[in-house]
């Protein structure tokens, strides 16, 4: 229950449905600050404020669990080695894999629980294979709020206690919904940024958890054109706020050991188009290995639309390899595969 209205929605679709339910409200990690504490918009006083309201109207209790140590070790800690190392990590994916789906839902079984339901916009579907229940994921009804990018590390053995009730439904519908069954956060608004950051850029918080050193620009032919402020302010693909006059200049990778930032003087520079990836800690949802070669859909990025590739075994990776070149692929990012809207899993791009 983060206060928001897709967990109320599920909270109330499963005490309408006969469940026995109570809430969960997390605690995350905020940065602390010498004139105040910078909330976490996860676990802000008005998100749990909601989250009280929304329980006492359905007549379930709540809990509030602390996971600040774990998340500042397991998401903010890794944010920061991340971005030093010249990657563009993905704290979400972590949070799902680590907290939400890994600590927590230990927790709640330790609590007599039966299953752990979320408002995330995913669905989940079972089949018998072989006298064995297989459970898959697929993507949700509203293509839109869909957030199977951010779950493809679920396991067999994690999603036979998971429900995700609002996976059939549309943002919309899930508003309306709330509306009926009179939740106060019917019209609450939601965020898009990273949890733990105030800002809506985080450069300034890498700042601040970082040591930022400047060092030289050079074009991908290797001229010296400028100054970067630190490396880890850029992203590969990254064309405002580089700082150069007479551009436009795109990020095209980083030399961590010289503190170089290269970068290209034209959006169709070689440097920027890649024609395959290497993924590592891949995850198949369906808890086995597919038959390799594999041609399948796949993102790179939250926001785009699914890319025909062929997937091949790579030592202990994946090779992923394009039927059309794409532009700046990021190392640090999560490379998804799809077969049709099934969810079949992903990995970390390197």
């Amino acid at each position: 229950m983060s206060g928001g209205v897709d967990s109320s929605v599920a909270a109330a679709l499963l005490v309408k449905q006969g469940y026995d339910c109570f809430g969960i409200f997390m605690h995350f990690w905020s940065e602390p600050s010498q004139k105040f504490q910078r909330a976490n918009r996860c676990c802000s006083l008005d998100s749990l404020t909601d989250a009280r309201r929304v329980c006492h109207q359905l007549g379930i209790k709540l809990y509030v669990l602390n996971f600040d140590q774990l998340f500042k070790q397991k998401i903010v800690n890794d944010f920061l080695k991340q971005y030093a190392s010249g990657k563009t990590p993905n704290p979400c994916v972590r949070c799902n894999q680590y907290i939400k789906f890994g600590e927590l839902l230990k927790k709640i079984k330790g609590m007599g629980a039966d299953y752990l339901a979320t408002g995330h916009y995913i669905k989940k579907t079972k089949k018998q294979e072989s006298k064995k229940a297989i459970y898959l994921l697929s993507a949700a009804k509203d293509q839109n709020k869909d957030q199977s990018y951010f779950l493809y590390n679920l396991k067999q053995q994690q999603l036979k206690n998971l429900l995700f009730p609002v996976g059939d439904y549309t943002k919309s519908e899930v508003r309306k919904l709330a509306t009926k069954f009179k939740l106060p956060t019917a019209q609450r608004r939601e965020s898009q940024e990273i949890c733990f950051i105030q800002e809506k850029n985080h450069n300034n918080f890498l700042k601040r958890h970082l040591k930022i050193m400047p060092g030289k620009i050079i074009t991908t032919t290797g001229q010296t054109i400028g100054n970067h402020l630190g490396l880890p302010l850029y992203t590969i693909g990254q064309r405002k706020g580089v700082g150069l006059g007479g551009g436009p200049y795109y990020v095209a990778g980083f030399d961590l050991k010289n503190n170089q930032l290269i970068v290209a003087a034209n959006s169709r520079d070689k440097r920027l188009f890649y024609s395959q990836l290497l993924a590592k800690q891949v995850n198949w949802v369906a808890g086995k290995n597919p038959r390799l070669p594999l041609n399948c859909l796949a993102k790179v990025r939250y926001r785009q639309k699914e890319l025909p590739v062929t997937v091949r075994a790579h030592g202990k990776n994946y090779l992923v390899k394009f039927k059309k070149t794409q532009r700046a692929v990021t190392p640090g990012q999560s490379v998804v595969f799809y077969l049709k809207k099934e969810l079949l899993g992903g990995g970390i791009i390197i």
